[in-house]
């Protein structure tokens, strides 16, 4: 199987069995988002969700958020992974935004990566959920499932992985591709042990056919 065929087969199986993947991070607004996806990294979606209703009721917006200091928002987020590292990050951002952006969420991918606290992944989840842009952001699930079904090769960076998958996904559907490959990841083809006997990619993944001939 040619890797053109193989992103065409994927795609159609995804936009067949997951036409409307979205993220499971819970938020109402541009700044609610961005809030939840600099507390997500290298913690659960499930463990954010858990902590950011009364974050959100404290601080409902950038001016509000900008006003407090980093202390009172730990509070909020203690439970989180690095929670000192991200209520600094949370103000920083907050007084950037309310200071230099009117208190809107810059769509630019640049721009935003002038937030404290928003590297290139984050910033492409705002890009692509919130401006419906076509950007790939690449987090552990995306560069490991994205290897392993052979739709990358000898990536050894999140950005080599995200221009080789953007060079092969459709424009229309690279947003949504990021949710695809997040969610087969936390769920079928987790690090350790992934679930190759009940996943539905078998016949289009590398990892599992190097696997058969093991």
């Amino acid at each position: 199987m040619t890797k053109k065929e193989r992103y065409e087969k994927i795609t159609a199986y995804f936009s067949k069995h997951q036409p409307n993947a979205e993220t499971e991070l819970h938020y109402k607004n541009p700044f609610q988002l961005l809030t939840a996806v600099i507390l997500s990294a290298q913690c659960t979606d499930k463990r954010v969700n858990m902590v950011t209703p009364a974050l959100f009721k404290a601080f409902p917006s950038p001016e509000v958020m900008a006003a407090a200091s980093s202390v009172e928002v730990f509070q909020y987020i203690k439970s989180i992974s690095y929670p000192n590292n991200k209520a600094n990050h949370l103000v920083g951002m907050a007084k950037m935004l309310a200071g230099d952006f009117k208190g809107e969420i810059p769509s630019d991918i640049n721009d935003l990566q002038k937030l404290p606290g928003v590297g290139r992944k984050t910033a492409n989840v705002i890009a692509s959920v919130v401006f419906k842009q076509p950007a790939m952001a690449v987090d552990t699930h995306v560069f490991r499932v994205a290897a392993r079904l052979g739709l990358t090769s000898k990536s050894t960076t999140p950005l080599e992985t995200e221009k080789q998958l953007v060079k092969n996904i459709p424009e229309e559907k690279i947003a949504i591709f990021h949710h695809w490959l997040i969610l087969h990841g936390r769920y079928i083809c987790i690090a350790r042990s992934p679930k190759c006997d009940i996943c539905q990619l078998q016949k289009f993944c590398k990892y599992y056919e190097n696997l058969q001939k093991a």
